[in-house]
């Protein structure tokens, strides 16, 4: 019997999945998760054999929440989201998932690869792989990607600079530079499209 942990913020689809799931005669769904931070918690106590992990969630997203598993446990993880985009898959796969697939699939389809995925193997859905094997390479820096991260969540210049070590000067200058080249108006659009990419 495969074990498996569903985390999704949204309640009709994680119990419709759950339910579903259910119906397989080799898969348990063991938990079921409204949160990256509940989802984390309940994998380090019950550890599964599979995690099944929206990608966008509160607290914690699929990705982080799959990266903090790989470290604790041995549960392998599968990333499920309704916008598929490349940049997104690589972040994933960077973390260590095993499995990356779209919701628009069916409870049959998400059986198999939590089937291959128990197994040993891995799946990334064809046409996301496709996607990300034509998108374009990030064109910012180390830096430029860690003044970004300090402040996607709206913080000031001097927060970053306090949190990166740099002279609030210094993050200005890079955030002008992160504007042109991403030819973007402001940091939360730039914020925006990085998180879109998969670039942080």
């Amino acid at each position: 019997m495969i074990r498996v942990l569903l985390a999704d913020d949204e309640a009709m689809i994680r119990s419709a999945l759950a339910a579903l799931l259910r119906l397989e005669p080799d898969i348990d769904v063991i938990a079921e998760c409204a949160d990256g931070t509940e989802a984390l918690a309940r994998a380090i106590e019950l550890r599964p054999d599979v995690c099944l992990l929206d990608l966008e969630m509160p607290g914690l997203d699929g990705v982080e929440v799959a990266a903090a598993v790989r470290k604790k446990v041995s549960s392998r993880c599968i990333v499920v989201t309704r916008h598929a985009r490349p940049g997104v898959l690589r972040r994933a796969l960077a973390s260590g998932v095993a499995g990356f697939l779209p919701k628009s699939r069916g409870a049959d389809e998400v059986a198999e690869v939590i089937r291959r995925v128990a197994a040993g193997g891995r799946y990334v859905d064809p046409e996301v792989a496709a996607d990300a094997l034509s998108d374009e390479r990030c064109p910012l820096t180390d830096r430029e990607l860690d003044v970004l991260r300090a402040g996607r969540r709206g913080e000031t210049t001097g927060q970053i600079a306090r949190a990166l070590s740099l002279a609030p000067g210094t993050v200005r200058n890079h955030v002008s530079a992160i504007l042109g080249k991403l030819q973007v108006g402001t940091r939360q659009q730039a914020v925006l499209l990085a998180e879109e990419r998969g670039w942080i």
